[in-house]
C-alpha cells in the first residue's frame, strides 16, 4: 500500500469537509443577524433553529474535520520528511501553506468564539459583515492549494 497516497487522500477529504463548514457557518451567522429586524415570535423561532444548526455544524462537522485535517497533514509531513528530508519545510511554498493553515485555524477560532457570542445575544456583527467575510476560507484555500501543487520557489 502506498501510505503517502492514502494520507494525501484522507487529508484532502478532511480539508473538503472543513472548508464546507467554514464556508457555510458565516452564512448561518448572517441569517441569524438578519433576524434581529424581524418581529416576534417568528424571530425567536428562527434564531433558535439557526443557533442549533450553528452549534451542530461546529461540533459535528467543522471541529472534527479540522482535527482530522491536522492529523493527516502531520502524517503527510512525517512521510515527506522520510522521503525528502526536513529541508522542504523551509521552502517558500511550504511556508506559505503553513501560514495559510495558521490563518485558517485562527479564522476557525474566531468563528467558534462568535458562535458563543451569538448564542448569548452579545454579538455585534451584522449580516453584512458575515457576507463580506464569508469568502476568507476560500481565498486562503486558493493560496494553499496553488502553493502545494506548484511547489513554487524564488
Amino acid at each position: 500500500m502506498n501510505w503517502y497516497d492514502l494520507a494525501r487522500g484522507l487529508h484532502i477529504l478532511a480539508v473538503i469537509a472543513w472548508m464546507a463548514g467554514m464556508l457555510f457557518l458565516p452564512r448561518l451567522y448572517a441569517y441569524d443577524a438578519e433576524q434581529n429586524d424581524k418581529a416576534e415570535p417568528l424571530k425567536s423561532e428562527m434564531q433558535t433553529l439557526l443557533r442549533l444548526w450553528q452549534a451542530r455544524l461546529l461540533r459535528i462537522i467543522v471541529n472534527p474535520a479540522m482535527i482530522l485535517a491536522f492529523v493527516f497533514g502531520f502524517w503527510l509531513i512525517h512521510l515527506d520528511v522520510q522521503m525528502r528530508g526536513a529541508a522542504f519545510l523551509a521552502e517558500p511554498w511550504m511556508v506559505t501553506k503553513l501560514i495559510g493553515v495558521f490563518l485558517l485555524a485562527g479564522w476557525h477560532g474566531f468563528l467558534a468564539g462568535e458562535r458563543k457570542k451569538i448564542a448569548a445575544g452579545t454579538s455585534t456583527k451584522t449580516g453584512r459583515f458575515w457576507r463580506m467575510t464569508n469568502e476568507i476560507p476560500f481565498v486562503l484555500a486558493i493560496i494553499m492549494v496553488l502553493s502545494v501543487t506548484t511547489e513554487w520557489t524564488f
